[in-house]
């Protein structure tokens, strides 16, 4: 499954997708990176890299809504940034968890991450082949174009149809966002 080694990098970029659509969530995390991140040239090409936690632990939330940041996805960033950056938060300790659900309950009592963000993470840092952001717009609306249905899914249509993915909803989920582009 293609991820985000990176935790930070993969908490900060579910925080910026809560609740917008994919273009502005881009736009956003470009804008993130391009004002924190460091960049270096070459052949005339600069390339980015993604901010570290001590940088952006040291910020303020005037600093991310400058860049069009919520003031409360500000504070979100920010404070999972220093979690990081203390140590009180790795990827190493999820890993050392026993199991999908006690990782998604710990990762939850974080201010600014709900199962949907939790679930991205699962999926797209720790690899969890069984991930599911059950309530995901896109998700539902790519089950909706896909089985060319009239109304969006209920949550108990998804969880019957997702009977046949059973250990492997994320790579569904991947599959099903990608018919949307």
């Amino acid at each position: 499954m293609i991820s985000i080694p990176d935790l930070f990098e993969a908490l900060t970029w579910g925080i910026i997708g809560q609740q917008i659509n994919l273009s502005f969530a881009y736009t956003l995390k470009r804008q993130f990176v391009e004002k924190f991140g460091t960049s270096t040239t070459h052949a005339g090409i600069t390339y980015w890299t993604f901010p570290t936690p001590a940088t952006i632990a040291n910020l303020t939330p005037e600093d991310l809504t400058a860049i069009q940041f919520t003031t409360r996805k500000s504070e979100y960033t920010i404070g999972i940034a220093k979690r990081i950056t203390t140590g009180e938060l790795s990827k190493q300790a999820l890993q050392q968890l026993p199991d999908l659900p006690a990782i998604e309950k710990s990762l939850t009592k974080i201010r600014g991450i709900g199962p949907w963000t939790a679930n991205y993470v699962l999926m797209r840092c720790l690899r969890y082949p069984n991930a599911f952001p059950i309530d995901d717009i896109g998700l539902i609306n790519a089950i909706k174009h896909a089985l060319q249905m009239e109304q969006k899914p209920i949550k108990q249509e998804i969880l019957y149809l997702a009977q046949n993915w059973s250990n492997w909803e994320a790579y569904a989920t991947f599959y099903l966002w990608r018919t949307l582009y």
